[in-house]
């Protein structure tokens, strides 16, 4: 029984330095997976990259596999968080601001943003679900502030899902190549995402784009 009950602490429940530790594996975690494939890392290679114990790994998170997924879903938390603030704001701002503050996660956050989008392990059924929860999420922010409501029909959801991947895609190539400000790539997946409002609207005339508000400032 005892051993059991050892078995079941490691996942971050105790107190705020093993909290505190847990996170900062999971940070070195997201910079490892970021560049090396998941196969191609060992818990030897881990454990020696991160200089500790390899112990100390299993104790947190039980194998290599809840090490990877805990570290894709405090990722997803962080995205999501971001992209889904601001709902204060009128709907048109509300969209630019979400559009900004993706771009700036990915940004300031580049090794969890790829490890989210690209899952870096092959084909992953689980790292999948939870990207396309990502993607859904986004989905239904970029809706909430274009229509007020996040409940869309199949035709609205399609449009918007092909604009998210779209921008997944641009945004790991501006990251990569940084050649634009993100003030431009922000107004460039703006009026991208524009396009893909007014399309929506002439097949479904029951989701009108929302106009553009003047932008003095």
């Amino acid at each position: 029984m005892r051993q059991q009950r050892a078995a079941v602490r490691p996942h971050g429940r105790g107190t705020e330095r093993s909290l505190a530790r847990r996170a900062e594996l999971i940070a070195i975690g997201r910079k490892l997976f970021a560049d090396t494939s998941y196969d191609a890392l060992s818990m030897d290679d881990i454990a020696r990259q991160a200089h500790v114990a390899k112990g100390l790994i299993y104790y947190y998170f039980g194998s290599k596999r809840g090490y990877y997924l805990a570290i894709i879903q405090d990722s997803v938390a962080g995205l999501v968080t971001c992209a889904s603030s601001a709902l204060e704001l009128p709907a048109v701002d509300r969209v630019h601001r979400t559009i900004d503050s993706y771009l700036r996660y990915a940004e300031h956050h580049q090794a969890a943003y790829r490890a989210i989008v690209s899952g870096g392990v092959g084909f992953d059924a689980e790292v999948h679900a939870i990207r396309d929860g990502v993607r859904e999420a986004i989905v239904t922010t970029i809706a909430e502030g274009a229509y007020g409501r996040g409940e869309i029909t199949p035709l609205v959801r399609m449009g918007l899902l092909s604009w998210v991947c779209s921008v997944e895609g641009a945004t790991l190539d501006w990251i990569d190549r940084p050649g634009l400000s993100r003030d431009t790539m922000r107004e460039l997946l703006v009026k991208t995402l524009g396009g893909a409002l007014r399309a929506i609207e002439e097949l479904d005339p029951a989701h009108p784009a929302p106009q553009p508000a003047r932008r003095d400032a």
